[in-house]
């Protein structure tokens, strides 16, 4: 099985060890399914980490460390474009769209309710979920 982690549930697994993200996260980590990532999305990483409200309660340390993990993972180190009638509501995910389709994904998994990610429903083979859906 196939998954895309939006990186605000990556982010969610750094700031608490309680809660879907990081069971989904060590599940991962235990090789229970394939996690799929891009070149794109660990650069966003990087950057989101560094804003002052998460570079005050994340350590450093633990973010690189996360980022040379999900290095093993499926990493895309190119993007296709989106195909005409694919929009993405939040430009900013539309990348995520383009993980699920280029490496035909099982499930995009997102904690972000207000970005369209979710109302799409799916994308692909893609069943877009929030993480407790993708615990159960």
């Amino acid at each position: 099985m196939r998954v895309i982690l939006d990186t605000n549930v990556l982010l969610g697994a750094l700031i608490s060890s309680h809660g879907s993200p990081n069971a989904i996260y060590r599940a991962w980590r235990e090789a229970r399914f394939d996690l799929v990532t891009s070149t794109v999305q660990i650069d966003e990483l990087r950057r989101a980490s560094r804003y002052p409200k998460l570079k005050a309660i994340l350590p450093a340390h633990r973010v690189g460390t996360m980022i040379n993990n999900i290095q093993r993972a499926i990493v895309l180190n190119t993007l296709p474009s989106l195909a005409e009638g694919i929009e993405a509501a939040d430009p900013n995910d539309a990348f995520l769209l383009a993980m699920a389709l280029a490496s035909d994904a099982d499930y995009l998994v997102t904690g972000n309710r207000r970005a369209g990610l979710l109302q799409r429903g799916s994308i692909g083979r893609a069943h877009i979920v929030i993480p407790a859906t993708f615990c159960a």
